[in-house]
């Protein structure tokens, strides 16, 4: 079995304080933390009224984060071009959701291709990333009210 990509930054990340999704999924609600990832998945539910859904996955697991629109406007090109994210924010939990609400977004990939020729790292957008690949579904905003 291979190991993970991020398992091979986790030392420079854990020395900027930057935790796993797993530590982050499993923090207790308020609580100010950073923690990074590959972007599997960007989301923009036509029923969420501009809060972009964001999965991050590193060794450890997936972390899925709330990215409000005014965020997400202070980081359009780091939301929308980035393959490897850091996301400083305060973990919003009830029950068993967990969301990490995005406050701070940083493009990893430059961290990715600072490592020596053998050891860079590929990054890709995922297949379900829609705001590279476009929806399934047809996006109704911007066409006229049927009655």
């Amino acid at each position: 079995m291979r190991a993970h990509p991020v398992s091979f930054l986790r030392d420079d990340l854990r020395s900027s304080s930057i935790v796993t999704c797993a530590e982050a999924m499993s923090a207790r609600d308020g609580l100010w933390l950073e923690a990074a990832g590959f972007v599997l998945v960007r989301q923009m539910p036509d029923s969420a009224k501009g809060v972009i859904f964001i999965t991050l996955e590193d060794e450890s697991g997936i972390a899925n984060l709330v990215v409000w629109p005014q965020v997400f406007e202070q980081y359009r090109r780091v939301v929308l071009s980035a393959g490897m994210l850091a996301v400083r924010g305060r973990i919003q939990r009830k029950g068993e959701v967990v969301h990490p609400v995005a406050r701070h977004l940083s493009d990893l990939g430059r961290t990715c291709q600072r490592r020596p020729p053998g050891q860079r790292l590929s990054l890709p957008h995922g297949r379900g990333d829609e705001l590279h690949h476009g929806s399934p579904a047809l996006d109704r905003r911007g066409l006229p009210n049927s009655a």
